[in-house]
């Protein structure tokens, strides 16, 4: 009952906070991009929609009890009782002429392609506002604003706290060159002392090329929201076309039709970046369950597929290593290109390394 009460609190003081309009919030959208937003097929009154109907809560019982198994019949093992494997890495040294990707932790993670630096999600200091909570395991803390190189390009798929830290970007904003977004979401980034020329807030099929970066946003079955006003900014996947290679961005989403729809747009994907953790049949429509996300990674059909949302946070009930283990068994079956890199250890995406099934070296 204390923990429920605390919660009581936390939600109150929050209210509060919110209405005080403290910047970790962002802002909402407002003048001329609320009525960009307002031209959008997928705004409707007053809020951004999926393509499908899409009931947040697909559970069997009541939210009330829904929190409560949330918050007290968690696996035993949702935290591990060991350090994650991971490889401090010096980014700032890693060779500017070869394509690679470096896992942060949960969907942070650094892209290098074509000579040009990506970095999507970066959630490197906190992953909620609430005062307790969302304190990364030990092994997936090993980063930190101040580790990160200079990027050209930062993309955040979705403003959930667990995918735009606020803190991670304050601490940033003098290295980051252009803001890749979904509509609405520069209100957050104006706030913070970006400039309007730094923002790019492209609608679901909206693309873009940026020199030799041709980048499309698409969709994502999911949902936004930092403050009270939820899905006021536009959540997405995306697909960067840079050089010789073929990357999809997947973000958070659940299951839906059109990513046989993306296949039939972009038939050679190189790369796919994809959720797999924090899922539960309470919200099944909004996260893949393990089955779902094999069913989409074989509706892309992906050259090579990584698998990240997982081995950072506590953000579900089941076992901190359940998505991993899924995973890597489903691919064996399936025969799917699944490749495994720790978090900080360098992936150069030319390649075909035989990573480890570094989670089962995890007390």
């Amino acid at each position: 009952m204390f923990i429920v009460f605390l919660i009581i609190i936390t939600v109150l003081v929050l209210v509060v906070v919110a209405y005080l309009q403290l910047p970790l919030f962002g802002a909402n959208p407002t003048g001329e991009r609320l009525a960009k937003i307002q031209t959008s097929p997928h705004y409707k009154n007053g809020q951004f929609h999926n393509l499908s109907d899409t009931p947040t809560w697909t559970g069997d019982t009541s939210i009330i009890k829904g929190l409560y198994r949330f918050l007290f019949e968690k696996d035993k093992n949702v935290a591990p009782k060991s350090p994650i494997p991971s490889i401090k890495t010096d980014l700032n040294t890693l060779p500017k002429n070869k394509d690679y990707f470096v896992w942060l932790g949960h969907s942070s993670y650094l892209l290098h392609l074509n000579q040009k630096t990506y970095l999507i999600d970066p959630v490197l200091v906190s992953a909620t506002p609430l005062p307790f909570g969302g304190k990364p395991f030990k092994g997936a803390d090993i980063y930190m604003p101040n580790d990160m190189p200079k990027v050209d390009y930062l993309i955040i798929t979705h403003d959930h706290y667990d995918h735009l830290d606020y803190d991670t970007i304050k601490a940033m904003k003098d290295r980051i060159g252009q803001v890749i977004i979904g509509l609405g979401n520069g209100a957050h980034f104006e706030r913070w002392g970006f400039s309007p020329t730094q923002l790019i807030e492209l609608d679901w099929y909206q693309d873009i090329t940026l020199g030799d970066l041709h980048i499309t946003a698409l969709p994502a079955r999911h949902s936004s929201g930092r403050a009270l006003k939820q899905n006021q900014t536009l959540w997405a996947s995306f697909m960067l076309q840079a050089g010789n290679k073929t990357i999809y961005i997947g973000g958070d989403s659940g299951y839906d039709v059109f990513f046989k729809d993306i296949a039939k747009q972009f038939p050679n994907i190189d790369v796919a970046i994809m959720e797999n953790g924090q899922y539960d049949k309470d919200w099944a429509n909004i996260h893949f369950l393990p089955n779902d996300f094999i069913q989409a990674v074989k509706d892309l059909n992906p050259k090579k597929l990584l698998a990240v949302h997982n081995s950072k946070f506590i953000l579900a009930k089941h076992a901190w290593d359940e998505p991993m283990k899924l995973l890597s068994q489903s691919a064996e079956q399936e025969n799917l290109p699944l490749f495994t890199p720790k978090i900080g250890e360098v992936f150069y995406l030319d390649d075909n390394p035989d990573f480890e099934k570094w989670w089962e070296r995890v007390e």
